[in-house]
């Protein structure tokens, strides 16, 4: 299936608790728990279909944006957002218990 990510629109669903992307019957997330000023996002899903389009990257992005514009403390215990935070160190100074290792 082809898909253009930069053409796909990532949805807050707040009442679900997570970010979705739609694309025909297939919908992508990142699931979060909110937590005082602390957002822990917990799970990120991709149907097999849909894998190595890079919607998983465009979830993460729109995610951790929100919580960076909202001044969220970010806890990754999802392996791929904690995964995509070690590539973009700009989310590092809001994300709860990271160290770069740097004193």
């Amino acid at each position: 299936m082809d898909v253009d990510v930069d053409q796909l629109a990532v949805v807050h669903n707040a009442a679900e608790k997570r970010f979705e992307v739609q694309v025909g019957n297939w919908t992508a997330f990142a699931e979060y728990m909110p937590a005082g000023k602390n957002i822990v996002f917990t799970h990120t899903e991709v149907p097999t279909a849909l894998e190595g389009k890079g919607i998983a990257k465009k979830l993460a992005k729109v995610a951790l944006d929100y919580a960076k514009d909202n001044e969220l403390k970010i806890q990754a215990l999802c392996p791929f957002i904690a995964s995509y935070i070690r590539e973009h160190p700009e989310y590092q100074p809001i994300t709860w218990g990271y160290s770069s290792g740097k004193q």
